[in-house]
């Protein structure tokens, strides 16, 4: 029975993947290797002439062979649409379909198309039969890591090629966690750290500052960039000695044997670079050469790109550099010795890499396996939401219900009614981003709320409420109170949720945060005169005797002026356009109370 509940640890990354499980007697974390052969999964896939589906070494030897049939950085592409990758579409040899920009990508390999999802499933399914192997009992629960900075859309694709790979996923945890639990913090009675992680991956950056407190991990703030990484680190190498050979961009791009032998060969000297001084190889008739020197000038600027990310979360927890306490790296790319001495000169301390950087995130999920299998009851992890979350509301104004860096699972319910009379459905449009505006946001999901009662504007109670449950997954509920209609969703966007750097859109934020407030004010001002268009035009309409002819042309030309301001843009105009109209109609506001309470009166005498 308990071989049945074993549960693993698996690190889905984006050049290699590996599994980890607890051992039941030693209680630590092992990494699962075959003997004398790396534990490390290429996260490479191939696709044979005769049909044959080639996962890990032997398909990374065709990178080269094969370039059309041999699917790599495969996380890159998860819960993305082709026109979230299309920039970075020269990076990669195999060809990615674009004849439908705004759905999921697709990826075309031999005679057929493969989803992210799928080409992921394979990778997992690789790791499900070896872990069940080595460990002689069959393997159906996991937990897998993502980046933090993954999105709802990439969280999901990610547990979706679980499922395909016949695993039970129990959690999706965030790299950075993982990583400290690896390094056995939060582990003693009493602890209590602020840490920084620094995982600089194949494909993907994350920079996450974790407080610990006595077994409670609570992430305080997250920042990152979903397409920097290790391959960035050879891709630059690449563009260098393409460069000095005068092979253009446009030839690379046609050759993809070459440009993958070029790549292949950039890693290689990264690698010979992080311990020696001077890199020397061929490639037919191409001098390959590299220092140390030029490595660091070369990928200096994504060093500092990240460094940047470090600065972001830093200020978004409201800490200084002298309030870490330890600094822990994470991912195969920081074993360049350019992004050790910046990480170490920025937070003014050594760094922590005792732990294998390539390992070190299996080892943290096996961890959390434990404690999910009901091994380990004193820990206890608590993430953050990278993004807000909200909802459109009138006008196209964003309402936050879910702020960035809420600590997750979470739940809020708000209330919302209706805009017109006799309205009986209301659009439900979910939102991630931090502008004051939807249009400037990524939109997630929408769905029509029907069967509300028809009642007069402003009567109907609508609640929504949202959960973002530990996997940072989201439901969508509403529902209108009157009636007990209800509808829910759980958000399966159809697209990328984001674009490359999510940074960017919290820096965007920031940048235009006097321009958001100005233009959310005048969008209020705006919604506000329209209301107010709207209730005097059914007065009008509904109590003609109430008013005088005098009356009524005074009021349609203020109505006039007011829906001419609202055309400016100027809110101070509108302001003073709505402060005449009620000037104007207040009195009428008495007329129909009397009116009102005229008609009570006779019904009560009757």
């Amino acid at each position: 029975m308990e071989e049945k509940e074993m549960v693993v640890g698996i690190d889905l990354g984006t050049t290699s993947s590996l599994v980890a499980v607890m051992h039941p007697v030693l209680r630590q974390p092992l990494i699962l290797r075959e003997y004398n052969r790396s534990a490390l999964l290429p996260s490479v896939v191939h696709f044979s002439d005769d049909h044959r589906v080639i996962v890990g070494d032997g398909a990374r030897e065709r990178l080269a062979s094969h370039p059309r049939q041999t699917v790599y950085s495969i996380k890159r592409l998860m819960g993305r649409s082709y026109d979230d990758v299309k920039e970075q579409a020269g990076f990669f040899s195999y060809r990615i379909a674009d004849d439908d920009p705004e759905s999921l990508v697709k990826i075309q390999a031999g005679d057929r198309s493969y989803s992210p999802v799928e080409l992921s499933a394979y990778i997992l399914k690789e790791l499900k039969d070896r872990a069940s192997q080595l460990l002689k009992a069959p393997v159906r629960k996991a937990v897998i890591t993502v980046p933090a900075y993954f999105n709802d859309a990439q969280r999901q694709a990610t547990r979706d090629a679980g499922k395909l790979a016949g695993l039970d996923v129990l959690r999706i945890i965030n790299e950075p966690t993982a990583a400290s639990l690896a390094y056995g913090l939060g582990l003693h009675p009493g602890e209590e750290k602020t840490i920084a992680v620094y995982d600089l991956g194949g494909g993907t950056f994350d920079i996450s500052i974790l407080k610990i407190s006595d077994g409670v991990f609570e992430v305080l703030s997250t920042n990152g960039d979903t397409c920097l990484g290790g391959d960035d680190l050879d891709y630059a190498i690449v563009m260098h000695w393409a460069s000095l050979h005068e092979i253009s961009p446009e030839a690379l791009g046609s050759n993809k044997g070459l440009a993958q032998e070029l790549r292949l060969k950039a890693e290689a000297a990264k690698k010979q670079l992080s311990d020696g001084d001077y890199y020397d190889d061929r490639l037919d008739n191409y001098e390959l050469q590299l220092t140390r020197e030029q490595l660091e000038e070369l990928v200096q600027p994504l060093v500092e790109k990240t460094l940047q990310c470090c600065k972001n979360a830093l200020t978004d927890a409201g800490l200084t550099m002298e309030e870490i306490d330890a600094v822990i790296m994470v991912g195969g790319a920081t074993r360049v010795p350019l992004v050790k001495s910046r990480v170490s000169a920025f937070f003014g301390k050594p760094v922590n890499d005792s732990l294998h950087p390539d390992e070190v995130v299996a080892l943290g999920a096996a961890v959390q396996a434990d404690i999910l299998a009901g091994h380990n009851k004193d820990l206890l992890l608590l993430d953050v939401t990278p993004l807000s979350l909200g909802m459109e509301t009138m006008g196209g104004l964003m309402d936050v219900l879910i702020p960035r860096n809420t600590r997750i699972p979470a739940t809020i319910a708000r209330s919302y009614t209706t805009q017109q009379d006799g309205q009986t459905s209301m659009k439900i449009a979910v939102y991630q981003g931090e502008r004051d505006l939807v249009k400037d946001n990524r939109k997630l999901a929408e769905f029509n709320l029907a069967g509300i009662p028809a009642m007069a504007a402003g009567q109907a109670k609508v609640q929504v409420s949202f959960l973002l449950n530990a996997d940072g997954i989201l439901v969508v509920k509403a529902g209108e109170l009157h009636s007990g209609t209800e509808q829910s969703i759980e958000v399966k966007p159809q697209y990328g949720l984001l674009e490359g750097v999510v940074e960017e859109m919290v820096l965007d934020a920031i940048s235009h945060a006097g321009e958001d407030t100005r233009e959310r004010l005048l969008v209020e001002t705006q919604t506000e005169a329209q209301q107010l268009l709207d209730v005097t035009a059914v007065f009008l309409e509904r109590n003609p005797e109430l008013l005088s002819a005098a009356e009524q042309d005074a009021t349609r030309q203020a109505m006039a002026a007011l829906q001419d301001a609202t055309g400016t843009g100027n809110r101070d105009l509108i302001r003073d356009k709505i402060t005449a109209l009620n000037e104007l109609s207040r009195p009428y506001a008495e007329r129909l109370m009397d009116k009102a309470l005229k008609a009570g009166m006779e019904r009560k005498e009757l």
